[in-house]
C-alpha cells in the first residue's frame, strides 16, 4: 500500500497546486449523464485517474456513455460501470472502459452517492441503489436492450445487490461482475485507509459518509442483504479479489456463498506475483482479462501474468 498512496500523494499535491484544493464547488451532473461531460484521456493506472479526476470531476471514462451506441448480436448487453466509495466514474474506470468498448460492448458508467467534487459513493447505500436502477432503466431506455451486465468496484460490486433483490434488478440485469467487492464488510480501520487516498476523505469517515459505517463487518444493511440468500437464482454472480487487499480484510470476504451461479475468483490464482492492491486492481491487466471472461466465457481466455 505504501508505494500506491505515495503516488496518489503526488497526484493530488501536485493538482492541488494548481487549482488550490478548490473541490467542494464542483458537483458532478446527475447520475453523471450530460452531454456537456467531457470524456478524458485513457489512463493506465488509479493515481493518474485520480488526479485528472480532481481537474475534470464530470469527465466521462473514455469509451463510456455514447448513447448512440446499439448492442449487437455478439454483445447484446450494454456494461454498466458502477464505481467505489471515494471514487468517481472516471477515476475508477479510465482503463477498463476503453478496454470494453475496444471488444465491442456499449459501456455506461454514472456517478452516484453524493459526495464533494470528484469524491462520490459516500451516500446512503440503498438510495445509491435507485440511483443505479434510474440508470439502468435510462440505458435499456437508449439501447432497446432487456438487459444489462454490470461490472463493479469495492462498492459498486456489493452495492448492486441491494438493487438486484430490493429493487426489481433480478429482471434488468444477467450479470454482476465484482471486483474487490465488500460482501461481508470490512473493518473500520480499512475503510480508514481508503479514506486516506482521497483529498479530504479521512474527515469524512464515521461523519458525512453514510456508506462507510454500511460497510463495516455487521452493519444492519449488510446483515439485511445477505439474510435469506446472498444471490439471486436469475443473476450470474462473479468475484474478483486480490490477496493483496488491505481495504476488504480478510479479501475472502469479498467472496459470495457458493451456488451454481456464482464464480469466485482470486488474481494470484492465475498470476501468483500479481500483487495488485484494492485501488489498482481496476486498473489491473489480468483482473480485466477476468472482467472480460465473466461478460462472455465463451470467448474466455487464460490471463497473461
Amino acid at each position: 500500500m505504501r508505494s500506491l498512496r505515495n503516488r496518489l500523494i503526488a497526484a493530488v499535491t501536485g493538482v492541488a497546486a494548481v487549482v488550490g484544493l478548490g473541490l467542494a464547488g464542483a458537483t458532478p451532473s446527475a447520475h453523471g449523464v450530460s452531454a456537456a461531460d467531457p470524456v478524458g484521456p485513457p489512463q493506465n493506472d488509479f493515481p493518474s485517474a485520480l488526479g485528472y479526476a480532481l481537474l475534470h470531476p464530470t469527465a466521462v471514462p473514455p469509451g463510456a456513455n455514447d448513447w448512440t451506441c446499439r448492442p449487437d448480436a455478439a454483445h447484446p448487453r450494454p456494461v454498466v460501470l458502477v464505481h467505489g466509495t471515494f471514487e468517481n466514474r472516471y477515476a475508477n474506470w479510465a482503463g477498463l472502459a476503453p478496454r470494453l468498448k475496444e471488444a465491442g460492448y456499449c459501456v455506461f458508467a454514472l456517478n452516484y452517492g453524493g459526495g464533494s467534487g470528484p469524491i462520490a459513493g459516500t451516500g446512503d447505500i440503498p438510495a445509491s441503489a435507485g440511483q443505479l436502477a434510474a440508470f439502468v432503466d435510462q440505458v435499456r431506455s437508449a439501447t432497446g436492450a432487456a438487459e444489462v451486465d454490470l461490472v463493479g468496484h469495492s462498492q459498486g460490486g456489493t452495492m448492486p445487490r441491494h438493487y438486484i433483490k430490493n429493487l426489481g434488478g433480478a429482471a434488468k440485469v444477467d450479470k454482476l461482475v465484482a471486483v474487490a467487492p465488500i460482501n461481508h464488510g470490512t473493518t473500520l480501520w480499512g475503510l480508514g485507509l481508503l479514506a486516506t487516498a482521497f483529498p479530504g476523505g479521512d474527515a469524512m469517515v464515521g461523519t458525512t459518509c453514510t456508506a462507510c459505517s454500511q460497510q463495516v463487518a455487521g452493519s444492519d444493511f449488510l446483515q439485511q442483504l445477505n439474510a435469506d440468500g446472498e444471490t439471486h437464482p436469475d443473476v450470474t454472480y462473479t468475484v474478483i479479489a486480490t490477496r493483496y487487499d488491505e481495504v476488504v480484510t480478510p479479501y475472502t470476504s469479498g467472496y459470495l456463498q457458493a451456488a451454481p451461479n456464482v464464480t469466485n475468483q482470486k488474481v494470484q490464482d492465475f498470476c501468483p506475483l500479481e500483487f495488485t492492491e484494492h485501488l489498482d486492481i481496476s486498473y489491473n491487466d489480468v483482473a480485466g482479462r477476468l472482467v472480460l471472461n465473466a461478460l462472455d466465457p465463451g470467448r474466455a481466455e487464460r490471463p497473461r501474468c
